[in-house]
């Protein structure tokens, strides 16, 4: 049977009683929707190859008809049959398990150059860190081997059902985002027909985060913080007192540091927005710098001298269990969850309790999105540094009041006569 094949056409299809229905596209011949009994729908193509008597017809699979929409299996049904006037062969191609051919369109030779080819090159620094974690812990050991072309939305599914069942729903949902934008660029290079997870939508609702400590917690935090000592004691104590991201203080170097200046500065390729930022270091902040020890000529943070501290998870566990016995000792109540993020919107929130303008707390976080936006973005290049240094030492005097809290008086005042 041969249709123009379109929208309302499609929804009006009704299975057959038995065996399978085949509609062909008028728009494009050689393309076409099977449906079998059950309903199950898939788009397909239909094509010759060879010569003479060896010429043979072939059947191309091209994917599920309920998760690929119409125009989608038209563009892949175009590329495919693209490829059969060049001389190639889809079908022969996606059974080849065996031998070069298979190894270059394995998921781990493919997610290698999506790496190399497009999130090295097109993004910062550390979403490729963040995009090669991702790939390295959860998709390649589990389908490196695998012809990508063969890793159904079902696949998918259940990774993520697994991911999310051990607690980790939100990493489920990035991992969701690596897989749908690396599929995206395969199906470009036609490694694929089309990503199967295109409309897939995320398993866990986010909620926007409000978390900020209170005083009193910051104070068990602290103190919890020179419990735990070198390295991630004075690495947390500097996370709430700059409001830096976790992996830029972490990853801190010697060299970044000026200390006539007093100044911090992250070098563009570290930072999240791909943009060099200056940390002014307040006094505070520079006692605990000076206090670190020397195991390395280029990391201030690092056990080994080559990479940064690793074991965060650990740590903030060890963290956590020693502020609930320093409440408990206080008789404080109960600490709601947070987590190290959370160091940085109390810094934040505590730099605008203290007066701090909000496009100055904006430019202290290194936020690319703030209170200055549009034409006034644009034609304002003042980098309130001064501003930013003052805030900075008003949110540490500010933590120090609450940390080393000022000595009673033995003065007695006098009443009026």
């Amino acid at each position: 049977m041969q249709k123009k094949l379109t929208d309302t056409t499609l929804r009006n299809l009704k299975p057959p009683a038995s065996g399978r229905l085949e509609v062909w596209d008028k728009l494009l011949p050689s393309f076409g929707i099977r449906i079998s009994d059950k309903d199950a729908r898939s788009w397909q193509i239909m094509y010759r190859v060879g010569f003479g008597e060896g010429r043979k017809q072939r059947r191309y699979r091209l994917g599920d008809a309920k998760l690929m929409s119409l125009g989608e299996a038209r563009e892949a049904a175009r590329k495919a049959l693209g490829k059969v006037e060049r001389g190639g062969d889809p079908a022969a191609e996606r059974v080849q398990v065996q031998g070069v051919q298979a190894a270059s369109d394995s998921f781990a030779a493919v997610a290698e150059a999506y790496l190399q080819r497009y999130v090295k090159k097109n993004t910062r620094a550390s979403t490729y860190r963040e995009t090669k974690r991702i790939l390295d812990v959860d998709l390649i050991p589990l389908w490196g081997g695998k012809p990508i072309a063969n890793i159904a939305r079902r696949d998918v599914d259940e990774l993520l059902d697994t991911i999310a069942d051990r607690g980790a729903k939100v990493q489920a949902n990035r991992t969701l985002a690596t897989l749908k934008t690396m599929f995206r660029w395969a199906t470009e290079k036609e490694y694929m027909a089309a990503s199967p997870i295109e409309r897939m939508r995320p398993p866990t609702k986010e909620r926007t985060r409000d978390r900020a400590l209170s005083d009193d917690e910051i104070r068990w935090f602290w103190q919890a913080a020179g419990e735990l000592a070198w390295p991630f004691g004075p690495l947390f104590r500097l996370l709430l007192l700059t409001g830096q991201r976790r992996d830029e203080v972490s990853g801190m170097a010697w060299g970044e540091l000026d200390f006539e200046r007093r100044v911090w500065t992250l070098p563009r390729e570290r930072s999240k927005n791909d943009k060099a930022h200056d940390t002014a270091l307040s006094q505070l902040a520079l006692e605990i710098i000076a206090e670190l020890p020397y195991l390395s000529d280029t990391l201030v943070f690092s056990t080994n001298g080559a990479n940064p501290v690793s074991g965060f998870s650990r740590a903030k566990s060890r963290l956590d269990a020693i502020m609930d016995r320093l409440r408990r000792e206080e008789g404080g109540g109960a600490i709601e969850p947070w987590i190290l993020h959370d160091l940085r919107r109390t810094s934040a929130t505590g730099m605008a309790g203290l007066g701090v303008a909000p496009h100055v707390v904006d430019k202290t976080l290194n936020h690319t999105s703030g209170t200055i936006r549009g034409v006034a973005a644009i034609y304002n290049r003042h980098e309130y540094m001064a501003e930013r240094a003052a805030a900075l030492e008003a949110w540490s005097s500010y933590i120090e009041g609450l940390i080393r809290p000022a000595p009673a008086s033995n003065v007695v005042r006098l009443a009026h006569r």
